[in-house]
């Protein structure tokens, strides 16, 4: 008899807090990751990310709140927790005069569930030579192990604090093809970052932090496509910009002689009403990046 396992909920928090004081560390966080998915955690340095992280991984203690990661107590249950989760840390631990092979060869031994030659393959992929100490390895070398340690026992959750850090253009797609393979095996990754675009690659939700709170969720295409557009508009003389300045919608306006440029959220009619009886030259609109969303939501 063949046996349906309905899909849960791979990381769930509940008021999640860590409190620093100053608006600092993490602040009542609710968050529910579907297993299976690729969820980005979006914030700049000092936002919340890496202490989140931290407290997913048990590694520091909760001011308030829960979280569980496919049902375990992150606080309570934090060995269990590390045995099913691959972890990148934004700060990389210091093995010394250990060489790659040695240090993956003791971790592997740890975890005791690696399949044989698999560290090598990972290794291979990330173009990582294993026979090297550790304290002779670049900062992008010391990312491509952190990574291969990571990957290398396919593990049912990926948690990745900056994961792309120190690495080059080619090594970073080397790394989204972890990913992509990882996924199809049904991992699901929790994926921080500041760099965008490697979002906008791999994500299927994402979540932004904004001093020390979550401030929204939602899908990729929902947050590109959020109603809002960036718009620059020419005219033949000089810009009405006190009416521009009083339309709904209009926001970051920026003139420059006979030009502005804008981000217009909703719909378009406020800001044509207000061109009406100027003249105008040239009139562009275009969705905006993510990282323009991103950015709109700091200022």
């Amino acid at each position: 008899m063949e046996l349906s396992f309905a899909a849960m909920t791979a990381i769930e928090t509940r008021g999640l807090t860590k409190d620093y004081g100053l608006g600092r560390g993490i602040l009542d966080l609710d968050l529910a990751v579907n297993e299976g998915e690729v969820f980005g955690f979006l914030g700049p340095n000092g936002a919340g990310k890496t202490t989140t992280i931290r407290l997913l991984m048990g590694m520091i203690r909760p001011s308030r709140g829960s979280g569980s990661v496919f049902g375990l107590d992150v606080h309570r249950q934090s060995v269990d927790v590390k045995r099913i989760v691959g972890y990148v840390p934004g700060e990389l631990p210091q093995f010394g005069g250990w060489r790659g092979e040695e240090i993956a060869a003791y971790l592997a031994g740890l975890r005791g569930s690696v399949a044989d030659g698999e560290v090598e393959t990972v290794a291979r992929h990330l173009d990582l030579d294993l026979s090297r100490k550790y304290r002779e390895y670049s900062h992008g070398n010391k990312q491509k192990l952190a990574l291969t340690l990571a990957f290398m026992h396919h593990p049912r959750l990926l948690i990745l604090d900056e994961p792309t850090s120190g690495l080059d253009p080619l090594h970073q797609q080397a790394f989204f093809e972890l990913l992509r393979d990882a996924r199809a095996r049904g991992a699901t990754v929790f994926l921080s970052s500041h760099v965008l675009s490697e979002v906008e690659q791999v994500c299927d939700r994402v979540g932004i932090v904004k001093e020390a709170r979550l401030i929204t969720v939602g899908p990729i295409g929902q947050l590109m496509g959020i109603r809002t557009h960036l718009v620059e508009i020419e005219f033949a003389g000089a810009p009405p910009v006190e009416r521009l300045r009083a339309v709904e919608g209009l926001e970051q306006l920026a003139v420059a002689d006979h030009r502005i440029s804008a981000m217009v959220r909703g719909s378009f009619e406020p800001l044509m009403s207000a061109l009406a009886g100027h003249r105008v030259v040239t009139f562009a609109s275009r969705e905006p990046s993510l990282e323009e969303i991103f950015l709109s939501y700091y200022r």
